[in-house]
Formats: C-alpha cells, sequence, structure tokens
C-alpha cells in the first residue's frame, strides 16, 4: 500500500500568466523553461550576493502555469518577493495554500494513482513521489517521521533548520548534490556568485549526514573536536541527523582519529555523503 503524507509545514504558491515560465527561469537556480508535465525541480531564489532565500520545488501546471512547493513559513514573503520582481511581466502571483496541500509518497517508485493536480518524482534523490492536490482529495496517514528518517539519511537539508534563509550559499545547503543548480541556464539572481564558489571550489562548509553514538542531539547543539568548534546539529531522528560543519576541520579529525562531539555524544559523519 502507498503510504501518503500530508506535509503540512508547506505552502502552495502559483505563478501563472504569458510571461510565467521566462519570469520564473531568468530568476531561480534551476531550469524551469525545460521543465515538463509529470517533472519537478528543486531551485531556489537567492539574494544578488548569492545566498538562499527561499527554496521550493516547481511543477508545471498546465496552460503554461507553474506551482511551487515551499515552507509555509515564508508562503507570504515569497509571494511578496515575486510580485516584486515581476514589475511589467504578465504574471500573476498567488497563495494557493487555502486550497490546495502537498503530499509526499517517499516510498513510492513509480507514480502513484491518486486525484492529483500535479505528481512527480522528488527531483532531490531517494524520497519517492510528490504531489500537489486539492485539500482533502488525497486520504493520509500518520507517516512523517518515516518521511524525516529517509529525507535525514538522504542528506536532504530543511530550511531554518539546517541551514538559515539570508546566510547560506546554495552549496553550503547541498543544492549543487540535490540537481538544485543548472550552471548551464544562464543568469538567474545572484548566479555570478554561485558559479565562482563552484569553479573556485570556495565550498568550506555543508550540511553532512551522522550517526550519533547514542540518541541524535538536538538542533542548535554546537559541535566540538578538541575544544574547537566545528558546527552545528540540525534535524534528528533516534541515532541519525545532519549538521553544518567545516569540512577541512572535519578531514583534519578524520586524520587524527578524534570524534566530533555534540550535547556529550560522538557523532560520525557519513565520508559518502558529505562531499569533501
Amino acid at each position: 500500500m502507498t503510504t501518503a503524507i500530508l506535509l503540512d509545514d508547506r505552502a502552495i504558491i502559483e505563478v501563472a500568466g504569458e510571461d510565467a515560465g521566462k519570469f520564473l527561469h531568468n530568476l531561480v537556480t534551476n531550469d524551469v523553461a525545460a521543465l515538463k508535465p509529470g517533472e519537478a525541480r528543486y531551485a531556489a531564489l537567492l539574494t544578488p550576493q548569492g545566498k538562499i532565500l527561499f527554496d521550493f520545488l516547481v511543477f508545471a501546471a498546465g496552460e503554461g502555469g507553474y506551482l511551487l512547493d515551499c515552507p509555509l513559513a515564508l508562503a507570504a514573503d515569497l509571494e511578496k518577493r515575486l510580485n516584486i520582481y515581476k514589475l511589467r511581466s504578465k504574471v500573476t502571483v498567488t497563495n494557493r495554500s487555502g486550497d490546495l496541500e502537498a503530499i509526499a509518497f517517499p516510498d513510492s517508485t513509480e507514480a502513484p494513482k491518486v486525484e492529483a493536480v500535479v505528481i512527480a518524482a522528488d527531483p532531490r534523490g531517494p524520497l519517492g513521489f510528490r504531489a500537489i492536490a486539492a485539500k482533502g482529495k488525497i486520504p493520509t496517514q500518520d507517516g512523517r517521521s518515516a518521511y524525516e528518517a529517509r529525507r535525514i539519511h538522504a542528506g536532504v537539508p530543511l530550511g531554518g533548520v539546517d541551514f538559515d534563509y539570508g546566510a547560506t550559499f546554495p552549496h553550503e545547503a547541498n543544492m549543487d548534490l540535490l540537481a538544485g543548480i543548472d550552471f548551464k541556464k544562464g543568469c538567474f539572481v545572484g548566479q555570478e556568485v554561485v558559479s565562482r564558489m563552484k569553479h573556485r571550489g570556495l565550498v568550506r562548509r555543508r550540511v553532512a549526514p551522522y550517526r550519533a553514538q547514542g540518541e541524535a542531539p538536538a538542533p542548535g547543539e554546537a559541535i566540538h573536536i578538541g575544544g574547537v568548534e566545528i558546527g552545528v546539529t540540525g534535524s534528528r531522528l533516534a541515532d541519525e541527523g545532519l549538521a553544518m560543519v567545516r569540512l577541512d576541520r572535519l578531514a583534519e579529525a578524520r586524520e587524527k582519529g578524534q570524534s566530533p562531539v555534540a550535547g556529550g555524544v560522538a557523532l560520525d559523519f557519513d565520508t559518502e555523503k558529505d562531499a569533501l
């Protein structure tokens, strides 16, 4: 049986109108122009300095329109920001959270046969499928912990917990590893800074998965090695978690056989997923 999980911390923003595709494509980090029905893109809107203001999933919604699956806490600000950018573009921006909701199908390997407005594989990795549907149209189960376990194990950060909006570059939030940046699409807000970080190898910290030797520490705990702070913890579930860490200091600790510690608990970082 396919598990459908309501993501009640998400909101839906509709971008429609004659210029919607061009408008979004020129703003965000991923290729919206090539997006087809049945597909989704992970993308972000950045500051001119290249830091993440908002991240979201983009779905093609038919008739040239798009639906953005974004954090509920940022929906009003995202709607306002998009309206500022549209200027004379033939675009309308509408918060559809009153009638639409986001549903995750984390264990699905093919599109579930449900009554959805849009549905697509989650582009960030092994998170199954994601749908946007009319409120109450798809029966859901209490399985959020299963979704979170899969997200954490896959190294997919959650904004506001694993990284700070307005203070984090896309590489630091693993967007380059999670198909969230198209380096060939041309200009977008903050593009020059992001490209420079890629080509010069300037990424000094990232969100990395870890396994704790005990219960994973609460979000916001400082991570230390020999009294030196190297990062801070984020999402957690049981003994697994994510943390924003300095990659150079983590590498030095490994060479010395030292274990990072947070909240009195030793942490073992996944060398395959932290993209050193």
